[in-house]
């Protein structure tokens, strides 16, 4: 792993940011802008986890977890001033679905194709 888990603490630090910034900080932008943040974001987390070498399984697991514990903590924490959006999750496991599709050629997750 070494150096290349780099790329996926900052993706997984950028989706905190991302994921639990109040609304009131959040700029203004066209309707489904947030999908598409959304949508890249997990590809990104999915595409840095296999770059560093993360085992499949495990990987593909927290982040659908992680996809549908944020959208519960976003609808829980009311000072947030947002919602939880059970389309923003499903969204997110398209994501993860796109990261997966990039890196399973195993260019990107380090390892040769077989």
């Amino acid at each position: 792993m070494g150096v290349r888990i780099l790329p996926f603490v900052v993706a997984a630090l950028l989706s905190v940011i991302v994921l639990f910034t109040p609304a009131s900080g959040l700029p203004t932008a066209p309707p489904g802008t947030d999908k598409v943040v959304h949508f890249l974001l997990f590809a990104l987390l999915m595409a840095t986890g296999r770059y560093a070498g993360l085992p499949l399984t495990p990987l593909l697991a927290g982040l659908i977890g992680y996809a549908a514990v944020s959208e519960v903590l976003q609808w829980l924490i009311t000072a947030l001033g947002r919602g939880g959006d059970v389309l923003d999750g499903l969204v997110d496991v398209a994501g993860v679905g796109l990261g997966y599709l990039v890196t399973r050629t195993g260019r990107l997750s380090g390892s040769r194709p077989r």
